[in-house]
């Protein structure tokens, strides 16, 4: 005998309604990226893959960014900056402790800046570390930073992901058990699948509303598509078909969040190698170099063009694609005016990301066009670093360089691409001592102009950021002011 309505419909209503509690109650969260870190050591490899997983999840620093960008406080809770600029005092959070149980302090804090900065540094930006001349602790709650000289950014530097604070006692395990103290703990990794995360129980600060958290790496953009519209996975952080996203914006079950990087895209060139040493064969690639064709069949329309190495939402950005703008005919001439009439023959070393593999192969009949042929090699992550970053065995490559504010890596002749401009490094010493907004506005104009114009790289573009994600997820980040995939704000909405 069937059951009158009037008693079946408050019945489903409440298994309606245990149903959606049941379903705001999801506390894990599956996301993949498309870059497996090489180790899990923010603070000894230039990969940013490893940012995009730790930061601000297991490892922090005594600043932080935002996902504005803004620089705000981290494991320091206040500073006092002392008149003439030189000594930073920090005010370190009371109980504090690492993911190992052990207490972090003030002694914790100078290990990790001297470790930074010290002569067998293996820190890929121990440039942030040079203008350090000394760590004091004054007491376990207080660490005292004296500068050699005034330093702009020095706070913004300490929200990098190279600086974040680590204990002595996890330096030996730290590649493959990252110990931290973050709103995370690392539990597994899979190399080659996963990473996997827990919800620190004894964290500091506000509790994440995750509890579980499993990074999955996903090279492939065609895996990507298909394991995200199979629901697979919950989010997908730099999607890496950008064909596919109009299809995630007419589904329902999606959302699509398309944000500004730090990412400027290069097409960069070895100045150790005999052909990029010459600025009149730089500058003739530049200008054989049609970025919006790039932008289009790589990135399909998502991209900034870029004229020198900085973001274009900066305010400070000076517009300078006139300077390489696309001229296949002057190309020609320049290379005939440096002895190159016949072209030559180059090496172009990818790594994995979409906007390398793609955009190498249109770059290449790009190059062809003037006469210069380029012998393609596609490099996973770690062998780029290897080859290209370390060994600095190549003529071209392309990359996104994801750190926020890193035109300063031009004052660096040891770095990949081997620039050496002593006008370059004294412009940017002036810029380091440097405190007046005013005047470090125009020091930093100059430098992206110094740059064009020496067409130390070929620029390509700002890197889009889109991420597709299910509707219901809250708080993933939109931009990419560090490379990053802070999980700390993110939650399920039903």
């Amino acid at each position: 005998m069937s059951r009158p309505m009037s008693y079946l419909a408050p019945a489903a209503a409440a298994m309606l309604l245990s149903a959606q509690a049941l379903m705001a109650q999801q506390t894990d969260l599956t996301i993949a990226l498309q870059l497996e870190p090489p180790h899990l050591d923010p603070t000894s490899a230039a990969a940013g893959a490893i940012d995009s997983v730790l930061y601000a999840n297991v490892f922090e620093g005594l600043t932080r960014f935002t996902e504005t960008g803004e620089v705000v406080p981290g494991l320091a809770e206040s500073w006092e900056i002392s008149d003439g600029g030189l000594t930073y005092t920090f005010r370190l959070r009371d109980g504090v402790t690492f993911h190992d149980g052990s207490t972090m302090d003030a002694e914790d804090v100078k290990f990790s800046l001297d470790r930074a900065r010290g002569e067998d540094s293996l820190n890929a930006q121990k440039a942030l570390f040079e203008g350090i001349a000394e760590v004091t602790v004054v007491d376990p709650l207080t660490v005292e930073v004296t500068l050699s000289e005034p330093d702009g950014t020095f706070l913004f530097n300490m929200a990098w992901g190279d600086a974040v604070i680590v204990a002595p006692e996890s330096i030996e395990g730290i590649q493959q058990t990252p110990v931290g103290t973050g709103p995370f703990t690392f539990e597994r990794w899979v190399t080659g699948d996963r990473i996997e995360m827990g919800r620190n129980a004894d964290y500091w600060g506000a509790a994440p509303a995750l509890e579980a958290v499993t990074f999955r790496f996903i090279s492939d953009p065609t895996a990507a598509f298909a394991a995200m519209m199979a629901q697979d996975i919950d989010a997908f952080a730099g999607f890496p078909a950008p064909e596919n996203l109009a299809m995630f914006e007419a589904d329902p079950r999606f959302q699509v969040l398309v944000g500004s990087t730090e990412g400027e895209t290069i097409l960069a060139m070895n100045h150790g190698d005999a052909h990029f040493s010459d600025p009149k064969v730089r500058e003739a690639l530049s200008h054989a170099i049609d970025r919006q064709a790039i932008i289009d069949g790589a990135m399909f329309g998502y991209g900034t063009p870029i004229g020198t190495h900085f973001a274009p939402h900066n305010p400070d950005y000076v517009d300078l694609t006139e300077l390489s703008s696309y001229d296949p005919e002057l190309a020609t001439t320049l290379l005939e005016d440096a002895g190159y009439p016949e072209g030559f023959t180059t090496t172009l070393k990818l790594p994995p990301p979409s906007y390398a593999r793609r955009g190498g192969e249109i770059i290449a009949a790009q190059l062809r066009e003037v006469g210069i042929e380029t012998q393609i090699t596609n490099l996973e992550w770690a062998q780029w670093l290897e080859e290209v970053f370390r060994g600095k065995d190549f003529g071209l490559t392309i990359v996104s360089h994801t750190e926020p504010f890193d035109i300063g890596i031009y004052a660096r002749p040891d770095y990949y691409f081997q620039y050496d401009n002593a006008a370059f490094q004294e412009l940017m010493s002036t810029l380091t001592g440097t405190t007046d907004p005013a005047a470090r506005s125009e020091l930093i104009q100059q430098a992206q102009t110094m740059i064009a114009e020496d067409h130390v790289n070929a620029y390509l573009f700002q890197l889009a950021f889109p991420t597709v994600a299910d509707a219901r997820l809250d708080g993933l980040w939109q931009n990419q002011p560090t490379q990053a995939t802070d999980l700390t704000g993110v939650r399920w909405t039903e």
